[in-house]
């Protein structure tokens, strides 16, 4: 009988350490924190969120390679959603009560905005590549960080930005967005840091995220004049709008917020993205940053080449490499308490030039304001700006 209850006690301690968010192993680790991924590969979005995603999982193959966190191994567990709140909904749910994740790497604004209340539930920390000003009301949204500006500091960032170097007079301005959370995010923010700065918003313009043709909205616009339109989309409609523009022989100066910039426009618009502006929130590639070295070191482990490799991939890693740089500052990685306590421990955090430095605190989870702004001069984003602010 000694024998039965002392495996009992043995098989019960299992189980509530296995209940714990890390699960225990026998091996040299104290066992493995889990990460959540909600990716969207094949949906409205999949232009950007393919190679984000990419990055992501990237950093955690580096992880895996580079050592432990704490002690523990840590794990990726993700899925493709399409874009699609409901499948956000069920995936997090499988995250959560299956896989017993520690934290999660989210997605989008509609579903990680739909997730705030269950997230703050849960307590599971969650690091979006959504940068909906929303998400920086840390009483509705305890347990999420911004790891870039927020869409509409983007916003604020480039409206400053054309009132100190605008010359002839008020400077007028157009918005172009998609009619989702997303697209919608920094548009009553924009317009209202306009007013304050004296710029004037004199249109604004629907174009759908798998939009073909902007023609129509285009031709209203025109009749605006607006000198600058800021375009607030991903890779695909913005470059149907700029070929659309450029057809129509527009003179506006076009500048994207962050999802609208990097290297996957440039195909697909053409010599229509010449001059375009675009706001930058991670690091180029064939930028050459300190920052680079790690990832260049791992891609050529692996026989690839970070040449190969674009913007949105050095975003996901980023992103990633926050969460992990919380936990590390946790006195307990495996909870969700406690990482949310590491990552309010962030001050400065130095990213190598990859993206502006983050700092995080108990009242305040949006860890940057900064951008930096790049122009396509010959087929290729060049910055022209240090990191900015409004």
């Amino acid at each position: 009988m000694r024998k039965f209850w002392a495996v009992l006690l043995v098989l019960m301690l299992g189980v509530l350490s296995a209940c714990s968010g890390g699960e225990k192993s026998s091996g040299d680790t104290k066992g493995t924190i889990k990460i959540g991924g909600i990716f969207d590969i094949t949906g409205g979005t999949g232009d950007v969120g393919t190679p984000y995603a990419e990055g992501e999982k990237a950093f955690f193959e580096y992880l895996a390679v580079k050592g432990d966190v704490n002690g523990y191994k840590v794990e990726l567990i993700g899925d493709d959603y399409a874009y699609k709140i409901p499948e956000a909904q069920k995936l997090y749910q499988k995250l959560k009560s299956k896989d017993k994740v520690s934290a999660i790497l989210g997605w989008g604004t509609g579903d990680t905005e739909a997730l705030r209340q269950q997230i703050a539930a849960d307590k599971l920390p969650y690091i979006s590549a959504s940068y909906s000003e929303n998400l920086k009301n840390i009483q509705d949204s305890p347990y999420n960080f911004l790891a870039a500006a927020s869409y509409s500091d983007q916003a604020r960032s480039v409206l400053k930005w054309i009132k100190d170097n605008h010359s002839g007079g008020t400077p007028t301005v157009a918005l172009i967005y998609n009619d989702s959370a997303f697209g919608k995010s920094p548009i009553e923010d924009a317009k209202n840091y306009a007013k304050e700065i004296g710029v004037e918003v004199v249109d604004e313009q629907i174009v759908e995220l798998q939009a073909l043709d902007a023609t129509s909205q285009l031709l209203n616009m025109e009749k605006k004049n607006p000198d600058y339109a800021i375009i607030q989309q991903t890779w695909g409609a913005t470059a149907t709008i700029l070929k659309d523009a450029k057809k129509l022989g527009l003179d506006t100066q076009f500048i994207g917020l962050n999802w609208a910039t990097g290297e996957g426009l440039l195909p697909i618009a053409g010599d229509a993205a010449e001059g375009f502006i675009g706001v930058v929130t991670h690091a180029f590639p064939y930028e050459d940053l300190s920052g680079m070295a790690e990832i260049k070191t791992f891609l050529e482990g692996k026989g690839e080449k970070l040449e190969d490799k674009n913007q949105k991939f050095i975003q996901g890693w980023v992103s990633a490499k926050i969460m992990v740089e919380g936990m590390k500052l946790a006195d307990d990685p495996t909870t969700g308490e406690g990482i949310r306590a590491g990552l309010e421990k962030l001050s400065n955090l130095d990213l190598g030039g990859l993206a502006a430095p983050v700092s995080f605190s108990a009242d305040n989870h949006a860890g940057t304001h900064q951008v930096r702004l790049a122009e396509v001069k010959e087929g290729k984003f060049k910055v022209f700006t240090d990191y900015i602010g409004y």
